[in-house]
């Protein structure tokens, strides 16, 4: 037996039995002997969940050999792929047949399997999350069944972001766009003054978010927009991107939050300087290279998407929470935004969106912070990101999510021994 831990250190755990398929056949087969054994299943790409959605004391399934783009459309467009391919991977693949995915969140390692189900998504007021790009999925039931569900079938709302509950996701197929240049635009801005502009700054942009720096006033925001067919790219320089991308955001940001931990009293100043030590830059590239960036400090997170119009509101509280002194936090708040998309249990269903994703070191104990965060959330109808870190049962979640009792009657209809079962989801959807 081998022990499995996430990313971010904050899980783990020791399957009775680690296996790589590499086929469906592979999982079809593996499903059978657990089934025969009694013991339950799990599938994980890249353990890029900060919630423990991917573990299992019984059969896990590491879907890193399931990485083949196995078909492709150049008229409508879309791909087939199996689902352990990580988004790091697929990207270049989508480049070179012309094709992009409309819209990416800010790192790819995860599969996109774990990526759907999820609902791990990027920013753009008129644009969704990685599952509303789906439009196909081959699905493997406890009982060993191999459903593929269309835009037709009466599971395709629920099949996208299924939090792993219903079975396990063999293949994909995305619809995907030609593929684009971004031009980003990357500055410092005063919070208050974000804030004054944010309707403009949201509705203008393709891609617009903003990184805001606790007990300072100073934020980061970040702008990329589609350029015109034709346009020539002009990427960063090799010299900035390691300074601001390497040294700066990861080498000192680094530093900084060990010297943070154990000098709490001077986060405040670290913060000032953080938020002012990237200064403006411009460039054009490839989207999947404007949208990704590198995260090598660890940390943990809580993200929800809340309605726009409560951002002010949530911002305040925070404020509020840094003036009382209970606790320092050097890691910026990330705020982004999304249209609504008709996924079941994604956190855009049927509603356009702002989120607000709270971070804490790895090395620091994010409870109080992000407790504190959650009832702010909860305030405005707010819907904790599956991947991301929350305390929330099934009695809040069904108030939130008008299809989550359809979700359930399904899985209680495919997975009624819950072999796909684990304390994650006893947490979210109950027994």
């Amino acid at each position: 037996m081998s022990t499995w831990t996430n990313w971010s250190r904050s899980v783990r755990t020791t399957p009775v039995r680690t296996l790589q398929p590499a086929s469906t056949a592979d999982v079809v087969r593996i499903l059978a002997e657990a089934a025969r054994d009694g013991l339950p299943v799990k599938a994980h790409g890249a353990g890029h969940s900060f919630t423990a959605i991917a573990a299992t004391d019984g059969v896990a399934l590491h879907l890193g050999r399931m990485n083949a783009l196995l078909d492709h459309d150049p008229v409508t467009g879309r791909v087939r792929v199996q689902a352990g391919i990580s988004l790091r991977e697929l990207n270049p693949q989508l480049a070179a047949l012309g094709l992009a995915l409309p819209n990416l969140g800010d790192v790819d390692p995860q599969s996109v399997a774990g990526a759907i189900s999820t609902g791990t998504h990027g920013t753009g007021a008129r644009l969704h999350g990685i599952a509303a790009a789906v439009v196909g999925l081959q699905l493997v039931t406890a009982s060993g069944e191999v459903v593929e569900i269309d835009e037709r079938h009466p599971w395709s709302g629920a099949a996208a972001v299924s939090l792993g509950a219903l079975g396990v996701v063999t293949e994909v197929t995305l619809q995907c766009v030609p593929a684009f240049l971004l031009h980003a635009r990357e500055e410092p801005m005063a919070l208050p003054a974000v804030l004054e502009s944010l309707p403009s700054l949201v509705e203008d942009n393709d891609h617009f978010e903003f990184y805001w720096f606790p007990h300072t006033e100073k934020a980061l925001v970040k702008q990329n927009n589609r350029v015109p067919d034709g346009t020539a790219a002009a990427p960063l320089g090799r010299l900035r991107h390691l300074v601001d991308d390497e040294l700066l955001s990861n080498g000192l940001f680094e530093i900084a939050n060990r010297v943070g931990r154990r000098a709490p009293g001077i986060v405040p100043r670290i913060n000032a300087v953080s938020g002012s030590a990237l200064s403006a830059r411009e460039y054009t590239a490839p989207s999947y290279e404007v949208f990704v960036s590198p995260r090598r400090v660890r940390f943990h997170e809580s993200e929800f998407a809340v309605p726009r119009a409560a951002l002010p509101e949530i911002i305040s509280g925070l404020q509020r929470y840094f003036a009382r002194g209970a606790e320092t936090v050097s890691f910026p708040i990330e705020v982004r935004f999304t249209a609504a998309d008709p996924v079941w249990l994604s956190t855009g269903y049927e509603r356009d969106n702002c989120y607000v994703a709270v971070h804490a070191y790895h090395r620091n104990d994010p409870t109080s912070y992000f407790a504190y965060a959650q009832s702010l959330f909860v305030e405005h109808e707010g819907r904790p990101h599956w991947g991301k870190r929350h305390t929330l049962g099934p009695g809040y979640l069904s108030t939130v999510y008008p299809r989550f009792d359809q979700f359930r009657a399904i899985r209680d209809e495919v997975d009624p021994e819950r072999r796909f079962g684990n304390d994650y989801l006893r947490q979210v959807l109950g027994d």
